[in-house]
This record gives C-alpha cells, sequence and structure tokens, in this order.
C-alpha cells in the first residue's frame, strides 16, 4: 500500500489553495499585522488613524468576495473538503465584515474621548472578526474549534476594556469564565464525536452518523456528543439557561463592545451550530430537534419576562438579545421535519442578516444620546423627540423593527422563520409557533416602553440642547437605518441573498 502510495507522487498529502477563495482571510491577516505596525510607529495624537485604518481592512477584505460571488463559480473546497467556500459562506463572511465596520464607526469617538489604547482595540477586532470570517468557511471538527477561539479570545479582553471601571472588569471576567467553561464542554463532546466516528471532517462525521442511525442506532456516547455540542454552542448564542453572562457582560463592557457580542459575536455561534447541525450531526435529529425546541421556547420567554423588568436599557436589550437568539432557534427544532430543512436555514440566515442592521443601530442611538445624558437608564431618553428628532425616529424604527412590525426589517425574518415551523408539519413546529407569538406580544411591552420615553415623557431634567452626534456614528446609524427600511420594504432582496442550496445540498438527505 505505502509503494502505491509513493507512486502517486506527493499530491496526495498536498492541500489544495485557492488563493482568490482565501483572499478575505489573507487581507484581515495583513490588515491585522499592518494596523499593529501602524500603532508601534504613529505619534499619540495621530491614533485617529487606527480606525480609519481598520475600516479600510474591513472593506478591502470584502472585495474579494464580491469578486467570488461575481465570478459565481461552484463550491470551492480546499483542505480536502475542510474548508468550504460558497454561496452560503460567502454571505456570511460579508455580515461579519459588514457588522465589523460598523463597529469601528461606532468606536472611533468613544475610544478617543474616552483615552483608550486604540491600536490594540481595533487588532483585537480584527482577529476575532477573522476568527468569524473562517468560521462560516469551516466544515471540520478542529477549524470549527479554532475559529470560535479565534474570535472569542479577543471578545474577552475586549469586554474588559476599561480597566479602572469595576463593572468592565467583571463584565470580562463573567465572560471569560463562563466562556472558557463553555469551550470545555464544546470541545468534550467533539471528541466523543470524534472517537465515535473516526473523523473530524462533518461530511465523514454525518455519514458515520447516518449510517449508526439506519442499523442500531445512535451510540450512548454518540447521544452524549451531541448534547455537548449543543450545550457548548448554547452558551455562545447565550440561550437559556446558559444566557446568565450576557446581562452584566453587555453592561459593564463599553456599549460598542456589548453591541459588537451581541451581534457578531451571537451570530458566529449560531454559524458554527449552522454547520454542525445540518452537515455533521443531521442524522441525529431524535437526540437535537427536542432539545433545541426546550432551549428555544426557554430562551425567548425568559429573555422577554426579564427585559420586562429592567430599567435600564443596555440590560433590556441585552435580555431582548436572548429573547432574539430563542426566534432563531426555533426553525432549527424542526429541521429534520418534513421539508423544512432548506426553509429553516434560510430562516436563521435571514434573521441573522436582518437582527444584525437593527440592534446595531439601536446601540449607536445608546451611544449618541448617552453622550449627552451620561446615562444607560431608559427614562433619560424621555422626550428625546423633543430636542433629537432624527435620533428618536430612528430609535423608533430599530426598536418597531426589533418588535417585528411590517414593514420594518426583523417582520420578514420573524415571517420566514413561521413558516419553516408550519414546513415542519408536526406537533413541535406548531406548538412552538404559538409559544413564539405570545413572546411576539411580550416583546412589544418592553419596546414600547422605550418608545413611551422618547414621545410622550417630558425631557428629565428640561434640558433640551440638542445632541451633537460625531460624524462615525451618523455613518454607522445611515447604514442600520438605510439596510432596516430597504430589507423591510423590499424582503425579496435578502430572500435572494438566503439562497443556499450549496449548504442543503451538503445534506445528502
Amino acid at each position: 500500500m505505502l509503494t502505491a502510495l509513493l507512486a502517486q507522487g506527493t499530491d496526495w498529502i498536498r492541500p489544495d489553495v485557492d488563493w482568490h477563495a482565501l483572499a478575505p482571510e489573507i487581507v484581515l491577516i495583513v490588515g491585522i499585522n499592518l494596523v499593529l505596525l501602524v500603532d508601534l510607529w504613529i505619534d499619540a495624537s495621530k491614533k485617529w488613524i487606527m480606525a480609519t485604518l481598520a475600516g479600510f481592512v474591513m472593506l478591502g477584505a470584502l472585495v474579494p468576495i464580491v469578486t467570488l460571488a461575481v465570478v459565481g463559480d461552484s463550491t470551492r473546497e480546499m483542505f480536502f473538503g475542510r474548508y468550504v467556500v460558497d454561496e452560503y459562506a460567502l454571505i456570511l463572511k460579508a455580515l461579519f465584515l459588514l457588522i465589523g465596520y460598523i463597529v469601528v464607526l461606532m468606536s472611533q469617538t468613544e475610544l478617543e474621548e474616552g483615552g483608550y489604547y486604540q491600536g490594540e482595540f481595533y487588532v483585537l477586532m480584527l482577529v476575532s472578526v477573522l476568527g468569524m470570517v473562517a468560521m462560516a468557511s469551516s466544515r471540520d471538527l478542529v477549524s470549527i474549534f479554532v475559529s470560535l477561539e479565534l474570535l472569542s479570545i479577543p471578545a474577552y479582553m475586549m469586554a474588559a476594556w476599561r480597566k479602572r471601571d469595576p463593572k468592565s472588569n467583571e463584565a470580562g471576567v463573567k465572560y471569560y469564565l463562563l466562556g472558557v467553561f463553555a469551550s470545555g464542554v464544546l470541545l468534550y463532546g467533539m471528541s466523543y464525536l470524534y472517537g465515535t466516528t473516526g473523523s473530524t471532517k462533518l461530511t465523514e462525521i454525518g455519514a458515520a452518523l447516518g449510517d449508526a442511525e439506519s442499523g442500531a442506532g445512535l451510540l450512548a456516547m454518540q447521544v452524549i456528543a451531541v448534547a455537548f455540542v449543543i450545550v457548548g454552542f448554547g452558551f455562545k448564542v447565550s440561550a437559556v439557561p446558559f444566557h446568565t453572562w450576557a446581562p452584566d457582560t453587555y453592561e459593564g463592557a463599553p456599549t460598542p463592545v456589548t453591541a459588537f457580542l451581541s451581534v457578531a459575536s451571537k451570530a458566529a455561534g449560531f454559524v458554527g451550530l449552522l454547520s454542525m447541525l445540518f452537515i455533521g450531526m443531521y442524522a441525529a435529529d431524535g437526540v437535537y430537534e427536542p432539545f433545541i425546541f426546550v432551549l428555544a421556547a426557554l430562551t425567548m420567554t425568559v429573555g422577554n419576562v426579564l427585559a420586562l423588568r429592567q430599567t435600564n436599557i443596555v440590560r433590556m436589550l441585552a435580555y431582548s438579545s436572548v429573547s432574539q437568539g430563542g426566534f432563531i432557534l426555533m426553525p432549527l427544532a424542526v429541521m429534520a421535519s418534513g421539508d423544512a430543512a432548506e426553509s429553516a436555514l434560510k430562516a436563521v440566515v435571514i434573521y441573522l442578516l436582518i437582527y444584525a442592521l437593527s440592534n446595531l443601530g439601536a446601540f449607536a442611538v445608546i451611544i449618541a444620546v448617552s453622550r449627552k445624558t451620561h446615562s444607560g437608564e431608559i427614562s433619560s431618553f424621555g422626550g428625546l423627540m423633543q430636542y433629537s428628532p432624527g435620533l428618536g425616529a430612528l430609535m423608533t424604527v430599530f426598536l418597531a423593527s426589533l418588535t417585528g412590525i411590517p414593514p420594518l426589517g426583523i417582520w420578514i425574518a420573524k415571517f420566514t422563520a413561521f413558516r419553516a415551523l408550519l414546513d415542519g408539519a408536526d406537533g413541535i413546529g406548531y406548538t412552538l409557533a404559538v409559544i413564539a407569538a405570545v413572546n411576539t406580544v411580550i416583546s412589544a411591552a418592553y419596546y414600547m416602553k422605550v418608545l413611551r420615553e422618547i414621545w410622550m415623557k417630558p425631557v428629565p431634567d428640561g434640558d433640551t440642547t440638542p445632541i451633537s452626534v460625531p460624524q462615525p456614528v451618523w455613518a454607522a446609524l445611515g447604514i442600520c437605518g438605510v439596510g432596516t427600511i430597504v430589507l423591510g420594504l423590499f424582503p425579496g432582496l435578502v430572500l435572494r441573498f438566503a439562497d443556499l442550496s450549496d449548504l442543503t445540498g451538503a445534506l445528502g438527505g
């Protein structure tokens, strides 16, 4: 056998590399080193260059994604099918880079005025985005775990960025400790998957589990593996009961970091979970579907109930983010039922795309308003329409979108999620649809509480001086506002982007 392999030359051991497909990652790697080197050499008075440079790196990495989409080649596989660039990966890579660019716009003024170290911050953010971009193409247990840690470790440090603020320190420590615990649980489950299937490649794991399902059934260790993998990702997406780190971390971290964690980190966790469920563990539907049903129902319900009690708007949006995670999870509870596989995948991706714009926009308004009020209390938004109607109108758009009110952004995301449940055509789907409908009504209560302050309450201290909003924050608000409105009015745009036949075709069933 060895002689036969040697006779074939070295092609069988040399990984195939498509440099065009890897171009976004290469641009980010070069950009990370460039930002780090420039920060070491420039004077402190010119640190503002760091934000501009980081933004150009994000935009530069978008260019090869656009060219790959325009070329329209078939799926590009590298490293023996363990790293794949397809339509699914390109859409999510673009999403992560767009989120990163918007957060850079939101961060620039706050970092400059707060006196924080800027170069290191943008290096950490670029490294985290690199992990997210790599996650979108990972089709192997090793690359998924490495990508997850690459995006998580910088986020731990960013959460504790205000070194002299006890709340920021607490945020970083809680996020780090629970994140490391979650990584250990996830790695334990992955080790069981590898041990029982003999491979780290998702397609081979899926085939092995499919054979086991059609034969004597899944081994007990494989059931444990599936459960531990879901629990590990449950921490990453702040699903109940693994959400306890989110409110304190979101409140203590700098607001731009909170926005980054609530959108980008959550989306990356869902991307990893999607790849595991749709390719690696699809055959184990009898294990994960009931598990995800319980997670989705608990997450949306507990998140909404706790959000109702909050007086701090960042904590309210933290629990709102938990609840939104339940809505994103619910199509996955029926993904192996009936004809729901493709509609479930599309529903999750659409939700991630639109939720990112609406939630980032809400945090951008909070950053702008807190520059004047120096408060995170919901009551500090009282009378916002009187002295800053532009910000008040934008916050109305973002919160109405998060509620799911047509014709704003998230209504089409919730519509596709409900449709995926109905496509499942089983009792779990119908039950979860009823729970989700009730929770949609509950969520309207706390979003409307903020809107009541904005539209109907007087200014708390009587100061109606207009808010001076920095240009980068206005740019972030513009991108999020236009995206939320346009995608709500023209849902065909986002539905077309969610044509993800490449990944659903990998299911083999």
